[in-house]
């Protein structure tokens, strides 16, 4: 079996950054929702604040309104604030990663055009 031809090897170094930058782009997208699902769990906290213990609190499960614990409530609110912070911690370690292989990606692209370009 022959060994690809460099023309072949830049195309398949092409595809695999291009990938590379689709797959970044999504996880780019997930902290973005992650970080915006925050901001709104952050404001319910803040409200929580200006309740007093007694003020009915309501959670919507499908079409129904259910009277909610504030305690109750308020410990939801901060398991998902946490689930949150854990998966953007996550997100940011993947997108991390792949800016690393993306950049690996371009400069053997790179390496190989100017052997191309030499060899020319």
């Amino acid at each position: 079996m022959t060994a690809p031809s460099p023309q072949q090897r830049l195309q398949s170094l092409s595809d695999e950054y291009q990938k590379l930058q689709t797959d970044l782009q999504t996880q780019i997208s997930s902290r973005q929702r992650l970080e915006s699902q925050q901001q709104e769990n952050l404001a319910v906290r803040k409200e929580f604040t200006n309740l007093t213990d007694d003020s009915p609190i309501y959670k919507l499960i499908g079409p129904v309104l259910l009277k909610q614990e504030k305690a109750e409530a308020e410990s939801a609110v901060q398991g998902r604030l946490d689930f949150i912070e854990n998966e953007i911690k996550r997100v940011e370690k993947l997108i991390s990663d792949m800016q690393e292989q993306s950049e690996g990606k371009k400069m053997e692209v790179y390496q190989l055009q100017m052997k191309m370009q030499e060899g020319a």
